[in-house]
């Protein structure tokens, strides 16, 4: 049996943006419980195209969670939605 062990050799990179950009995105970042690096990092795995597909499944969750409307209880009422008058 082989038994095949993926290694990743990680590497810094340095960016630059105004310092503003930076404070906000370090926010954001924080908002939804990231590093700023975390975040960046997950951007470029989805700018590759070689996210896993349960980080994709992740991301939709994250992004669904950041939706800015909400029902609070609504639910379609079949009547309401037929009614002509």
């Amino acid at each position: 049996m082989t038994v095949c062990t993926q290694r990743f050799i990680m590497k810094n990179i340095t960016l630059s943006a105004d310092e503003t950009l930076i404070e906000a995105a370090r926010r954001e970042a924080a908002r939804r419980g990231q590093s700023l690096n975390e975040l960046i990092r997950a951007y470029m795995e989805e700018l590759a195209g070689s996210r896993p597909p349960d980080a994709e499944f992740e991301r939709l969750r994250e992004l669904s969670g950041l939706a800015v409307g909400r029902r609070r209880g609504w639910r379609f009422n079949r009547d309401e939605i037929h009614d002509r008058s």
